[in-house]
């Protein structure tokens, strides 16, 4: 998972609430066993009406999602994360989100933050303008240009992981030394449970027998 500490650059001025995650990525896009190419099929949907923001060349490839409350809803499907990202989306700036959604954004090295609703509708608007916002992760703010600036909070531990890159494999093999080590002293210590002495505790043959 890559590491990330800061997102700038433009931003979709989406704002819509409760987007579930079919609308993220319609179920039919379920069916591939890579992640590429569902960027593709990100926000199908929307993206066949006229004048969408999704296909407008102002917003192409833009880093950052600005979102209405209750984003990611819907089913757990990991995909819709997987979508954001090959579209190029790293950040997203909502009131709120579903619990298993912003789980999986983190998984995917996608840092969802959380403000309120008046900053959500002040990033609209200058998402609008077609200027560089900023989310930083080090400092826990998004900035605007227009000294607009926004601080935010995020649990520790997701943070650490969004800015060290780990997700549950990269979190288990920062550990291997501690294991190896505790394996070792178990081994030592309870050869019954490690089997390295399977022949210890029957040595009195028929034990037991009245």
């Amino acid at each position: 998972m890559r590491a990330v500490t800061r997102v700038e650059g433009r931003a979709y001025p989406f704002g819509a609430k409760n987007i579930d995650t079919d609308i993220i990525i319609p179920a039919h896009w379920l069916k591939t066993v890579t992640r590429e190419g569902l960027g593709k099929g990100a926000f199908e949907a929307l993206r066949r009406e006229p004048g969408n923001i999704f296909d407008d060349p102002d917003y192409a490839g833009s880093p950052i999602l600005i979102a209405g409350e209750n984003f990611g809803c819907g089913s757990s499907r990991e995909h819709a994360a997987w979508a954001l990202d090959d579209m190029g989306v790293r950040a997203i700036v909502a009131p709120s989100y579903s619990d298993i959604f912003s789980g999986n954004a983190i998984k995917n090295g996608i840092v969802p933050v959380v403000l309120p609703q008046e900053a959500i509708d002040r990033l609209v608007e200058v998402a609008r303008q077609g200027v560089a916002i900023s989310v930083d992760l080090e400092n826990m703010t998004v900035t605007t240009p227009f000294q607009d600036r926004f601080p935010f909070d995020m649990d520790a531990f997701r943070r650490q992981c969004l800015m060290e890159g780990l997700d549950e494999i990269g979190i288990t093999l920062a550990k291997d030394t501690a294991i190896s080590n505790f394996e070792a002293a178990v081994e030592q210590s309870r050869p019954w449970i490690a089997g390295g002495s399977r022949n210890e505790g029957i040595a009195v043959e028929g034990a037991g027998r009245t």
